[in-house]
């Protein structure tokens, strides 16, 4: 308990102390950057939220998702650029990552399971052929979609920081029912209760009558279509370009190990905890924002090795 105590102190302390001092220094740069940070951390659960049902959920190890991400971008880009339609280009962009995932978890990892190096080896391989192909047809040209009408120009009148940026504030509504979704589905649906009984014990779920590989193709599916519904917001927020799919991996990758493998809200935490990292670390002290990333997986590691949110297996 007093190790507990003393972990607050040695991390809450500075946090504290420097939220005082921007305060007063600049209060709407710290409001604008805590902003900032907070639908950040929503792109990133959204992407997130999907490695963990298949990395932290499934044990499926799918170092493709970020290049998945990057489908589901690209693929609502076309679908906005013909027709228009921002809510179509979101569906396609979804459904182009799910059948993209279902296609990896049929033909590849169902022959696979229990072997995560295979896994692994072979998704990065998969991660990097579908990123070459998305850079033959797309070039290495920047694309970057346009939010929708009802979504574009800033909030006005706000108080302290006046206007904000309508789009990156209904991030956090995605975010959230996103979230809610997620724990709805796995905690308070037969669906869910299905998934977690496959995890454990495959067999005895086989046993009992049910389809355990339609049960976990589906899941497959989900998790990577939320992959692609990431990638069509940030086609517009972050712009689609090569490179983005490995920034979103390993974003994805930070907030399951801090977060807790199979953890829908340790998701939203260690998402929240590296979006306000960056953010601030970038406003603050750019020289060094990328220390703070490993600054936090070291303390998460020595004191919580199975995550913030994460139980013994």
């Amino acid at each position: 308990m007093k190790l507990k105590w003393l972990l607050w102190l040695v991390v809450g302390g500075p946090i504290a102390v420097f939220s005082v001092w921007a305060l007063f220094d600049n209060a709407r740069l710290y409001v604008i950057t805590l902003l900032n940070g907070l639908t950040l951390a929503s792109l990133y659960f959204i992407v997130a939220s999907g490695f963990t049902l298949v990395f932290g959920l499934m044990r499926n190890v799918n170092l493709a998702h970020g290049s998945l991400y990057l489908l589901g971008g690209y693929v609502a880009f076309v679908v906005a650029d013909w027709t228009g339609w921002w809510i179509l280009a979101l569906a396609a962009g979804f459904a182009a990552a799910a059948i993209g995932g279902l296609l990896i978890q049929l033909l590849v990892l169902r022959r696979m399971q229990g072997e995560e190096l295979r896994q692994t080896l072979v998704t990065i391989a998969l991660s990097i052929v579908i990123a070459d192909v998305l850079l033959w047809i797309f070039t290495g040209q920047v694309h970057q979609m346009e939010a929708p009408a009802w979504l574009q120009g800033p909030i006005r009148d706000i108080p302290l920081i006046r206007a904000y940026s309508a789009y990156r504030l209904s991030l956090l509504g995605f975010g959230i029912a996103i979230g809610l979704g997620l724990w709805w589905l796995l905690t308070r649906t037969r669906v869910g209760m299905m998934i977690r009984a496959g995890v454990d014990d495959r067999g005895m779920l086989s046993a009992s009558g049910v389809n355990v590989n339609m049960v976990f193709a589906i899941t497959f599916m989900l998790g990577a279509g939320l992959a692609g519904f990431g990638g069509v917001i940030g086609a517009v927020e972050l712009s689609m370009v090569p490179g983005e799919d490995t920034r979103l991996l390993l974003a994805s990758l930070i907030v399951v190990i801090v977060g807790g493998m199979g953890s829908v809200p340790g998701a939203a935490i260690g998402s929240a905890i590296l979006g306000l990292a960056e953010t601030y670390g970038l406003a603050y002290a750019p020289t060094y924002s990328v220390v703070f990333t490993f600054v936090i997986l070291i303390l998460v590691l020595a004191f919580r090795p199975r995550g913030i949110m994460g139980k013994a297996a």
